[in-house]
């Protein structure tokens, strides 16, 4: 199946582009997110699932205590350009500078993304239960300054240079429909996911760890990306998160990160959460929207989602990202601010899960 990505020196395989590999769970996804210092969120995801035939996108703006959503989902045919109904992606300046448009009606954006840094290539993301590959992915991390604007219910709020945060991931883990076929012996849902990208002065600190229900983490990662720095001068380094977790939830209420670097500098970061998203509004594990689901031809929806009422025994409402001032030890100037998102299911010993 020729396509006229074909014609640009980018083959990784003797396949054509439009060919994925044999693994039907093949994704290629990215994310974009702005906040600012008054609690406004807003959220882009896009995603396409070549093996299956599906791509979808979602938009999300957080304010007042309400999250508004945009849904659409299409027949991906093949893969020659990057737009999904009303929403499109324009990469002006490759691993630098991204724009995002969502045209639509009632809930709409027109967001420009400048790398702060060169991004990030965080570890390989490798796991399996048991033989089977339960994800084999690669991403890459970019703190940015974001310009332009963002509407949802008549309010139209605008942008300068605000926080703002893009990833780019590409392999395999679960989409769309469930496999019917369960892993042999049967493996007990389990999933600690911890990712806190935190903009200080003149860098960025991210750190994430996916760990097993002992707290023994299989992917970690901490760097500081001074501000214009190359990879040759990211900072690597470890770090160790203490939590504390709202009484009969999973959600996290407080948290204190306690990074080294491998140049010795010590910090301790203490995150106090000011407003949160819902991740299923950009479509992890929503019941009716979660990524790669086939809804036909063509199929748009919007959502909105009350925060002051969220209820913690449904499973779709645990993943959340949290907008949070971070109070830097030792550093007594204006808190920095950052985003943690945590998703926990399963046991987690530490926390007596």
């Amino acid at each position: 199946m020729l396509t006229g990505a074909d014609e640009w020196f980018v083959h990784q395989t003797p396949e054509p582009i439009a060919v994925a590999g044999t693994d039907r769970n093949f994704y290629d996804r990215a994310y974009l997110g702005a906040f600012t210092a008054d609690g406004l969120l807003a959220t882009v995801a896009f995603g396409i699932y070549p093996n299956i035939g599906v791509a979808d996108a979602h938009l999300s703006v957080v304010f007042e205590g309400k999250q508004h959503c945009l849904h659409v989902s299409q027949t991906l045919g093949v893969r020659t350009g990057m737009s999904i109904g009303p929403v499109r992606i324009e990469v002006l300046e490759p691993l630098n500078e991204v724009r995002v448009v969502v045209a639509d009606d009632e809930i709409s954006c027109e967001l420009t993304f400048t790398g702060r840094h060169f991004p990030i290539e965080e570890p390989r993301f490798i796991h399996r239960h048991g033989t089977r590959a339960f994800m084999d992915y690669t991403r890459l991390s970019q703190a940015c300054d974001v310009s332009g604007s963002v509407s949802a219910a008549g309010v139209t709020h605008r942008l300068e240079a605000a926080d703002g945060l893009r990833d780019r991931s590409w392999g395999i883990r679960p989409v769309g429909m469930k496999d019917p076929q369960p892993q042999q012996p049967p493996v007990d849902p389990q999933f600690f996911w911890l990712w806190t990208p935190v903009h200080l002065p003149g860098r960025t600190l991210f750190w994430h760890t996916k760990s097993d229900e002992h707290g023994r983490a299989w992917n970690s990662s901490l760097v500081l990306c001074p501000h214009g720095s190359g990879p040759d001068k990211h900072v690597h380094g470890t770090g160790v998160m203490d939590l504390e977790l709202e009484a009969g939830t999973r959600w996290v209420r407080a948290a204190t990160l306690t990074a080294m670097t491998e140049e010795g500098e010590q910090l301790r970061l203490r995150f106090r959460p000011q407003a949160h998203l819902e991740m299923q509004g950009i479509g992890y594990r929503h019941p009716e929207w979660t990524h790669g689901l086939a809804h036909g031809e063509f199929r748009l929806a919007r959502e909105l989602l009350d925060l002051t009422a969220p209820d913690p025994s449904l499973l779709h409402r645990w993943h959340r990202q949290l907008h949070c001032e971070v109070d830097v030890e030792a550093d007594e100037s204006e808190p920095a601010r950052g985003l943690l998102e945590h998703l926990i299911i399963g046991r987690y010993h530490p926390l007596g899960l």
